[in-house]
């Protein structure tokens, strides 16, 4: 039950940090689907790297 939890809570965040990544207007498409790949590639590790790290530098 409590894994199931994670794992949706998993999808939601990481379609946030999609839609995020998306909404940022001075990055090339290109570097859009890298970075989205890599966060849904990475899961967990790559949302708090956005979050933490890149989602500042944007």
């Amino acid at each position: 039950m409590l894994a199931s939890v994670i794992y949706i809570i998993g999808i939601i965040a990481a379609v946030w940090c999609v839609l995020d990544i998306f909404k940022h207007k001075n990055l090339d498409l290109l570097w859009k689907i890298v970075l989205c790949i890599a966060v849904l590639a990475t899961s967990w590790i790559g949302l708090l790297v956005y979050y933490f790290i890149i989602r500042n530098r944007i």
